[in-house]
């Protein structure tokens, strides 16, 4: 990937010398340096925030509470899973679902852990992991968050007009994966 990037920007530099736009092309460069850093830097705050009120419930015991919540879909989608990763995969997907993005992302590898602890086949995932994988990776999204604040932060609008699409690109996947799960992974 490094070297088709290479090329790119090589590729770039030449035409602009041959067309002699050598300065606007260095002008935009800079310009979207500048505008990389302002997203990134609106990003990692969005981030901070979630991961921040994350901690604050899991100590309040909000974490406990969503367990309950969503013990009836848990269980069943998880019947093998213990205690522990059953509160991780809560958490991470409780994250998710309130589209904290990437705040989401130390639960689900502390909860993948965990299932991996319990697997009996260690050649394999089980179909706990599996069935995890396609949850978190769909990541369904109640409210996207961070999808908002990025496209606030853009300048967009009305950042908040794309939650139905989000539903739809969500759900779909999810229902269609949860599927597959249950048809070709058999334990």
């Amino acid at each position: 990937m490094n070297y088709v990037w290479s090329f790119m920007m090589i590729a770039a530099f030449v035409c602009a010398v041959i067309n002699g736009r050598l300065p606007e092309t260095v002008e935009a460069m800079m310009n979207g340096a500048k505008e990389s850093v302002f997203t990134l830097l609106s990003f990692a705050g969005v981030m901070c925030f979630w991961t921040g009120i994350l901690k604050i419930g899991e100590g309040a015991g909000l974490m406990k509470a969503a367990e309950r919540v969503f013990s009836p879909v848990i269980r069943l989608l998880f019947p093998k899973a213990g205690k522990r990763a059953r509160e991780l995969m809560t958490m991470n997907i409780s994250a998710n679902l309130l589209g904290m993005g990437n705040a989401a992302t130390p639960m689900g590898v502390k909860a993948m852990a965990e299932l991996d602890k319990e697997n009996k086949k260690p050649e394999r995932p089980s179909r706990d992991m599996c069935m995890f994988t396609i949850l978190n990776t769909s990541s369904l999204t109640l409210f996207p968050s961070t999808v908002i604040a990025l496209r606030a932060a853009a300048g967009s609008a009305a950042p908040q007009e794309i939650i139905f699409p989000i539903w739809c690109a969500s759900v779909i996947p999810l229902l269609i994966g949860i599927l597959l799960v249950r048809i070709f992974i058999r334990e």
